[in-house]
């Protein structure tokens, strides 16, 4: 008898560990999707602002017609250290 008595605390304790769970994971879960739905909202926001800025950008580009020289464009005219070799 005292082991029926010991599994039904054991199972009361779990019961009520359940019963919390059961009533407070709803809240968890809808909190989450607010939070989910308004971060999809926003990320929506800044891809139509990222794609107005994409459109602008190739609207402009073909204006800027005059040869703009990089780093990579040019040669190298210092000597290199002695650790580092020369850049073809």
């Amino acid at each position: 008898m005292e082991i029926f008595g010991g599994f039904m605390v054991m199972m009361s304790i779990l019961g009520l560990f359940l019963a919390v769970i059961w009533l407070i994971m709803p809240f968890v879960v809808f909190a989450i999707k607010g939070k989910q739905d308004r971060s999809l909202e926003v990320l929506e926001a800044i891809d139509k602002r990222l794609a107005v800025m994409e459109q602008q950008l190739t609207s402009i580009r073909p204006l800027q017609v005059s040869p703009v020289m990089t780093a990579a464009d040019m040669t190298e005219n210092a000597t290199p250290a002695p650790d580092q070799t020369p850049r073809s």
